[in-house]
């Protein structure tokens, strides 16, 4: 657990100090030092050196783990296998990029190929963060201690793709439908249940009109009836899940109170306006969207996956929200706005104690911490003759 406490301590003060500058006001007078050649001030330069610094320390701590994560074991049996020929249930760029490290390799190097699935994870993640985000070290405190970063150790493809939808969303509100389908039909090479995004963002996008508030009233309520019938077509979607724990369903609580949370918090901030400005409007209906999923469809296989790919733009909404009442002019909202901050802080610290507590756990496995350089990998399957 020293390895992420340290990890977060680090992480989170290199944020914060690209949040100072990001904030601060530039003189005028500043534009002298600016490197000619490339047109860059002396704060971008230091900002880009920040950013750097989180994708290399975040990297390098997910790169360097050994039988870390869920499913570490599972992942290297599939490995094992996809350079051996067999069938495998995971994706196409999954199995070639397995193929490609190994090759290169010239052994079954799966180090390598988690390193690169973390250094493709953690870069997503930050650009979507520093591109999209009003307050940089808020959202970035949500991301490290909400579990974000954590839980991509443990559930690696699934991660990557929630990465990449997160990057997407910018594409999305800018309507640069080309790029973002093309980026989505690339992820989903490596993680499909990515390509529910292409039906759930677009909706979250669009301006809604009474109509449709009506249809989508009507398809949640029946959901309560009608479920058997939704779960059969979910399993012809998805037959990977026929047959498993999964068609257990199940929702979390946790999850639907922060939705809420979200929702009454922007309700009370934004009042009639909260539909108004188009990005935030998306955000709203992604907290909408992921309170139904959750409490109507919870029948449906691993429905907390997909609701994830609208509930992850809260590391985004909220500092966003918060910084509306920040940035008034009346100074008993700017007293609130702090109040807010802080209590948002102190919430997701809260979840992360909570969250490492749990870190040892069945679906978690995050600790401990062992890495390659000092530990070997335990037998595999194949290697105990059972594969």
């Amino acid at each position: 657990m020293l390895v992420y406490l340290t990890l977060t301590l680090v992480t989170l003060a290199i944020a914060y100090s690209i949040n100072m500058r990001n904030n601060a006001t530039v003189p005028e007078v500043t534009k002298e030092y600016n490197f000619i050649y490339r047109g860059i001030s002396r704060g971008q330069a230091r900002k880009a050196a920040g950013l750097f610094s989180l994708f290399v320390l975040l990297t390098g701590v997910s790169a360097l783990r050994l039988n870390v994560g869920n499913d570490y074991s599972k992942y290297v049996e599939f490995m094992h296998r996809t350079f051996s020929g067999a069938v495998v249930p995971t994706e196409a760029g999954f199995n070639y990029l397995t193929k490609i490290i190994y090759t290169l390799s010239g052994f079954e190097n799966y180090v390598g190929v988690f390193a690169v699935f973390a250094a493709a994870t953690v870069f997503f993640f930050l650009a979507a963060i520093s591109r999209q985000a009003e307050d940089f070290f808020l959202s970035f405190m949500m991301f490290m201690l909400l579990g974000y970063y954590f839980q991509s150790i443990s559930t690696v493809r699934y991660y990557l793709a929630l990465a990449i939808a997160l990057y997407s969303i910018d594409l999305c509100i800018k309507k640069d439908w080309p790029g973002f389908v093309l980026l989505i039909l690339c992820g989903s090479l490596f993680h499909k249940s990515l390509l529910v995004v292409l039906v759930l963002y677009p909706l979250a996008a669009m301006k809604w009109k009474r109509w449709m508030y009506c249809v989508l009233a009507l398809l949640s309520v029946s959901c309560i009836f009608l479920n058997d019938i939704y779960l059969k077509i979910a399993i012809k979607l998805y037959p990977s899940y026929e047959g498993t724990e999964y068609l257990q369903g199940g929702t979390s609580r946790i999850s639907i109170l922060r939705c809420a949370g979200v929702l009454i918090l922007a309700a009370i901030i934004l009042g009639r306006d909260i539909i108004k400005d188009r990005r935030m409007s998306f955000y709203f209906y992604a907290n909408l969207g992921a309170l139904i999923l959750y409490v109507f469809c919870a029948f449906l296989p691993t429905v907390s996956r997909i609701a994830y790919y609208y509930s992850v733009t809260q590391i985004l909404y909220v500092p966003a929200l918060i910084n509306k009442v920040i940035n008034s002019r009346d100074d008993k909202s700017y007293k609130l706005g702090e109040t807010l901050y802080i209590l948002t802080i102190a919430g997701c610290a809260l979840y992360f104690v909570v969250y490492m507590k749990r870190g040892s756990a069945d679906g978690v496995r995050i600790l401990p911490y062992e890495t390659f350089l000092f530990h070997e990998l335990p037998a595999t399957l194949s290697e105990r003759g059972f594969g």
